[in-house]
């Protein structure tokens, strides 16, 4: 994308589990949610540049899903996800830290420009009424209960 986009946003959950698990449902998560009807009209709406789920799956380089193309997938440590629509230009990065044996932290970031009025009026919506921040602290949560399940059945033999 060029130059780097400002800096909206951070947020990052401990998990209960390796990076290994963590990054299999990190992609898992992200292309069943991108999938659902609500997610592909919105990407229709703002005319996302990617609106459909293309690509090597897991997750790599060259991926898509709406709104959404992978710039950068290192397995088990960073996943960066850039996209642009008539609103905003954006990225997505997400980053995944051992912390020790079956304990990882994994972190969301956030940047993106979102030129003119029209611009600023959207960021105005998603971002200065928390939406953004609700959206992606869910999401984290969610990959972090399913990560845990995943790691627990692991253990357990199932």
């Amino acid at each position: 994308m060029g130059d780097p986009l400002p800096y909206v946003d951070e947020h990052t959950t401990v998990i209960a589990a390796g990076t290994e698990v963590v990054w299999r449902v990190l992609g898992n998560t992200l292309d069943r949610s991108s999938s659902r009807p609500g997610a592909v009209g919105y990407a229709r709406l703002v005319d996302c540049a990617d609106r459909t789920a293309s690509g090597p799956r897991p997750l790599a380089e060259g991926s898509t899903f709406p709104g959404f193309r992978v710039t950068t997938a290192v397995p088990g440590r960073e996943l960066i996800l850039e996209g642009r629509h008539r609103f905003s230009t954006y990225a997505l990065t997400f980053r995944l830290e051992e912390l020790g044996p079956g304990r990882s932290s994994l972190r969301a970031e956030t940047r993106a420009a979102f030129p003119g009025l029209t611009g600023r009026l959207y960021r105005r919506l998603v971002i200065g009424t928390g939406g953004h921040g609700v959206g992606v602290r869910r999401l984290l949560a969610g990959i972090r209960r399913r990560s845990e399940e995943r790691a627990g059945d692991g253990h357990r033999g199932r």
